[in-house]
C-alpha cells in the first residue's frame, strides 16, 4: 500500500497504517460475507488525484471474482458490491467481468483505478495485465469527450462570475490538463494531478498560483466560496474557449475481445485453482 512518505513512526505514518488496516479487514469482511476473491483494490477520488483534504473519506474501489458457477447462470445479476459509507469510508468495487467490458470500451475512471498511486491490495497478476492490454483498449476520442464534459461541468457549475468555489479549481484544472496530456499523445493519462502540474504546467506563475492552492487544501483550509483566482480563471478560460472551436477526431482502437476474454478466463482459473 502506498500512502505517502511520512516521517518513519510520525503521527501521520501511524494514523496511515491505522486506516490501511481498517480497509484490509473491510475488504476480508467482503470476501467473506461476499464469497468473492478481491483482485486489487485502491483509492480513487481527490486522495489519488493528490489533492486531498485532511478530512476528505477514503474513496477505496476494488475488483472482485465470483467462482466459475456464479458467471454459468441463466439470470442477470448485480455486477457491483457496494457498502454504505462509514466512518469516512466509501468501498465499492466491481466484479471483473464488468471492469475489463469497460477497459474495452476505454472507461476513464477505471483507467484511474488501475493507475492509482495508491494500492491498498494487488493479487493473482490480474490487474497488471490490465496495465498491459490499456494502451490497446484506451481511445483518446473517448477520454476526450470524457474530461471535456467534466472541465465544461465544473467551470458552469462553480467557477463562474467574481465569486466562485475555490476547490473546485481542482475539478477543472485536472480534466483540463488530462485533454492536453492527451493532445500532446503522452499516452494514458496519469491519475496524479501532481505528475500533470509538473510535466504540463510551465507559465511560473500559474504553477505558484497552483501549488498554493494545493499547499492550503492539503493542510485543512477550508477552501469554500471565496473571490476568483484571476490567473487559474484566466488559464481555464482560454482552454475551455480554445477546445470549443477544436474538433475531437476519432482514433482507431481494437474491437476484438479475445485478448480480455483469455484475460478473464486465466483470472478465473488462476484465482479459484480450478
Amino acid at each position: 500500500m502506498h500512502v505517502g512518505h511520512p516521517a518513519p513512526g510520525g503521527p501521520l505514518n501511524r494514523e496511515r497504517e491505522a486506516v490501511a488496516e481498517t480497509i484490509s479487514d473491510r475488504l476480508t469482511q467482503i470476501e467473506t460475507t461476499e464469497n468473492v476473491r478481491i483482485v486489487y483494490a485502491c483509492e480513487s477520488g481527490s486522495r489519488a488525484w493528490g489533492f486531498p483534504s485532511t478530512d476528505s473519506d477514503y474513496d477505496v474501489r476494488f475488483m472482485y471474482v465470483r467462482p466459475a458457477e456464479w458467471y454459468l447462470s441463466i439470470d442477470e445479476k448485480s455486477d457491483v458490491i457496494e457498502r454504505p459509507v462509514n466512518q469516512g469510508l466509501d468501498i465499492n468495487g466491481w466484479d471483473l467481468k464488468k471492469a475489463l467490458r469497460l477497459l474495452r470500451k476505454s472507461n476513464p475512471p477505471l483507467l484511474e483505478w488501475i493507475g492509482s498511486p495508491i494500492v491498498y491490495l494487488e493479487k493473482y497478476g490480474v490487474v497488471a495485465e490490465m496495465r498491459k492490454l490499456a494502451a490497446r483498449y484506451c481511445s483518446p476520442t473517448a477520454c476526450l469527450y470524457h474530461y471535456l464534459h467534466m472541465a465544461r461541468g465544473n467551470f458552469r457549475e462553480y467557477l463562474k462570475g467574481d465569486e466562485v468555489w475555490v476547490k473546485k479549481y481542482f475539478y477543472v484544472l485536472r480534466p483540463i490538463l488530462a485533454m492536453e496530456w492527451i493532445d500532446r499523445r503522452l499516452g494514458i493519462v496519469p491519475t496524479d494531478f501532481n505528475v500533470l502540474v509538473s510535466q504540463l504546467i510551465t507559465e511560473p506563475k500559474l504553477k505558484t498560483e497552483i501549488d498554493r492552492l494545493l499547499a492550503a487544501k492539503r493542510s485543512g483550509v477550508e477552501l469554500a466560496r471565496g473571490p476568483r483566482i484571476a490567473t487559474i480563471s484566466e488559464f481555464v478560460e482560454s482552454e475551455l474557449e480554445r477546445w470549443e472551436h477544436r474538433e475531437i477526431a476519432g482514433h482507431k482502437t481494437t474491437s476484438s475481445s479475445e485478448p480480455l476474454d483469455q484475460l478473464f478466463r486465466e483470472s478465473l482459473s488462476r484465482v479459484w485453482q480450478l
